[in-house]
């Protein structure tokens, strides 16, 4: 089994953010975006990833345990909850928590000194015919550099 470069789960969480961001930029109310299947479902699995990179980087003691297990136990409750997932609690993660993960994780490589421009770079090389993508993560490169 290889072992995946721990940058790659930084920059993993960081394009789930963006994509969350995206799908869910036109609702106002949990109802509204859990009764549309596409995004609730994408966006469920964009947490998903954060969950499981989250526990990536806490077992890589790059995350603090105590602070962030919390994001690892969401992600199992929604992987293993189906129907019962709570379609409030999953709006305002998105709507407010994520903004505020984001802006940890650029704290953070900045303070551990971490460079993630090469898992970047790799990610706009995987991503090049998603415009959207593409652009937010030249974005990123410039505020982590």
């Amino acid at each position: 089994m290889s072992k995946r470069d721990i940058t790659l789960y930084i920059v993993d969480i960081f394009i789930a953010i963006n994509k969350l961001n995206r799908y869910t930029s036109k609702f106002t109310d949990a109802q509204t975006f859990k009764w549309n299947e596409l995004e609730w479902d994408a966006s469920i699995r964009e947490l998903e990833i954060i969950g499981e990179a989250t526990k990536v980087l806490i077992n890589s003691d790059i995350l603090a345990n105590d602070k962030y297990r919390k994001i690892v136990d969401f992600r199992n409750m929604i992987s293993h909850g189906y129907f019962g997932i709570d379609e409030e609690e999953v709006f305002i993660i998105i709507k407010e928590k994520l903004a505020i993960l984001n802006d940890e994780l650029i704290e953070l490589i900045h303070f551990k000194n971490i460079s993630i421009i090469e898992a970047i770079d790799l990610a706009i090389e995987e991503n090049n015919v998603n415009v959207k993508l593409t652009k937010y993560l030249e974005e990123l490169r410039k505020k982590v550099n």
